[in-house]
């Protein structure tokens, strides 16, 4: 493909095209509400699409889902054609694709717990850095375990069996307190309320049904039904930044190519960024600048420029900026930023233009054949082909029923997961009578209670580990015994085990008289034993006979 390759952007002193070879080096798409920014957003995965690259954009507000019928007959796009003379300007239908998290409006999207992770789960959740900690720990305790965590009931379950379990999981992996597990279990139960629920689960999402091209070559445009995802700002960028880093894991490493791979059109950038922590943060600056390398392209759209942070700014090279409005002193100095961002034009202003561009219009600077960035132009931005606003109900359903993709993901599957695992332990796997397996015919074996064979041995019971006991080996296999001679005695009954003989209190059948006697005899004989004690051993300064008979025997031995 030669270098000149490129989509026709749009045209003022002289035509700006983006050249399909740094399409992966990412841009911006900035602008105030009602500047262009969307119909920019279309012309541009148009053109893409044009020359066989896939394109996913999330449609916010609904009037991107035209991009499947054929346009060319908006008076404002035919006017801009002929203003901008574009020869033959005229309608396409591109190959477009709906998605729908919520499944109403396109093919459902779902991808598992454990495929989201626990980091962009406590994101999603707005937990604090404590309650990460410990979703952290149910995700590692699940790992070991190997119980998948594929939807919701899934990670209720875990969590419900990492609180009866608290005391054991801290002395392994640290503190584990039953109120920090309260606290994700009410987050998950506000997520379920806001349909988030259905994000999770099977078939789920497979990406190289989205990097696909049609007969003809041309490029899928990927359109996600967005409008209702939007009251859930949390799920709307978690989904997002879920698809932006599942890319970076599968697409492989290309380095300098032609034209993309494929190209992600992130609308509402502000969402991804807003209250994000520093470790989220530095991933979503390493995607980005890693991602390029894998064929990839990331263009943000956002009404200010500021509100990507200046890490991620920097690696966005193509760069449109429609009208913005300095009403405030913010503002202001956001116009400052986004002209400081262009690389400076002596022809005029950047500062002053931009908040003079009228709608359709926009400053504009893209990468040259070098890879530099050109200086900063203004120009009237292209129409694009497809439709110019949303397709009727009855024009998405056709759509949606010529897919190549029509049955492979609407239908939801719920196999066995941590749910069924946990609830089986704690019903000690026993089946329900529907459940029961069918009797197994007999195979000659000798059974417990026959006179003649004795009852098999149990083995011990296994060692149980976290999560329950371990499966039972397998029976050994049986081997072909001689039949043992009946036995003509009776079979004796089992031994029952001796109870221990309980104590009887002792007898209280003495009288006061015999008491009195056996205390002064006691009485009495303690004070003979204690006499002849001092006979013998001596008290005080009298030594006793012991005594003298010891100084007499040493007195001898001096003499």
């Amino acid at each position: 493909m030669a270098d000149d390759t490129s989509i026709f952007v749009g045209a003022g002193d002289s035509d700006q095209h983006l050249l399909l070879k740094y399409g992966n080096r990412h841009g911006l798409i900035a602008g105030a509400t009602g500047t262009g920014k969307t119909v920019t957003l279309q012309t541009l995965a148009e053109g893409f699409a044009a020359y066989g690259v896939p394109v996913f954009m999330a449609d916010v507000k609904g009037d991107l889902s035209g991009v499947s019928q054929a346009g060319g007959d908006n008076p404002r796009a035919i006017e801009r054609a002929r203003q901008l003379e574009i020869d033959g300007y005229k309608g396409r239908a591109f190959p477009t694709i709906y998605w729908d998290l919520f499944g109403d409006k396109g093919h459902p999207v779902r991808t598992t717990v454990s495929e989201i992770g626990p980091v962009l789960m406590a994101r999603l959740l707005q937990l604090n850095a404590t309650q990460e900690g410990v979703l952290n720990i149910v995700f590692k305790v699940a790992d070991e375990q190997g119980l998948l965590i594929l939807d919701f009931k899934d990670l209720q379950a875990v969590l419900q069996w990492t609180a009866e379990n608290a005391g054991t999981l801290t002395t392994k992996y640290g503190n584990v307190s039953k109120q920090t597990v309260g606290i994700i279990q009410r987050a998950l139960l506000t997520l379920e309320q806001q349909g988030g629920e259905r994000f999770f689960g099977e078939p789920a999402l497979d990406l190289k049904d989205m990097i696909a091209v049609d007969a003809s070559g041309v490029g899928t445009i990927n359109v996600l039904a967005a409008d209702k995802l939007m009251e859930s700002p949390k799920l709307y960028s978690t989904f997002l930044l879920w698809l932006l880093s599942e890319l970076f894991q599968i697409m492989p490493e290309v380095g300098d190519v032609d034209k993309p791979k494929f190209v992600f059109f992130f609308d509402e950038a502000h969402l991804l960024f807003d209250d994000a922590p520093k470790a989220l943060l530095d991933k979503i600056e390493q995607v980005v600048r890693l991602i390029r390398s894998k064929g990839v392209g990331i263009y943000f759209i956002s009404q200010n420029p500021l509100d990507i942070p200046e890490s991620v700014l920097g690696q966005l090279g193509n760069r449109v900026q429609h009208a913005l409005r300095a009403f405030t002193p913010k503002d202001q100095k956001a116009v400052r930023t986004a002209a400081e961002t262009f690389r400076p034009n002596k022809k005029f202003s950047a500062a002053e233009a931009i908040v003079e561009l009228g709608v359709g219009e926009a400053l504009v600077s893209f990468l040259d054949a070098k890879g530099v960035p050109t200086p900063v132009e203004r120009c009237f931005i292209a129409p694009p082909q497809g439709r110019i606003g949303p397709v009727t109900d009855a024009e998405r359903a056709a759509v949606i029923k010529a897919s190549p993709l029509a049955g492979k993901y609407e239908q939801e599957i719920d196999r066995e997961s941590a749910y069924e695992v946990l609830m089986g332990r704690a019903t000690g796997g026993q089946l329900s009578p529907e459940e029961q397996p069918p009797a197994t015919p007999s195979t000659g074996q000798r059974r417990r209670g026959q006179y003649d064979a004795p009852p098999p041995i149990q083995p011990p019971p296994a060692p149980s580990g976290p999560w329950g006991r371990a499966p039972a080996p397998p029976p050994p296999p049986v081997q072909d015994r001689p039949k043992p001679e009946p036995r003509l005695r009776e079979a004796q009954p089992a031994p029952v085990p001796s109870s221990p003989v309980p104590r009887t209190p002792a007898s209280r059948s003495d009288t006061i008289t015999t008491t009195i006697v056996k205390s002064a005899a006691r009485t009495a004989t303690n004070i003979a034993v204690r006499e002849a004690s001092k006979a013998i051993f001596g008290s005080g300064r009298n030594s006793g006979v012991l005594g003298q008979i010891l100084r007499g025997a040493l007195g001898g031995i001096i003499k």
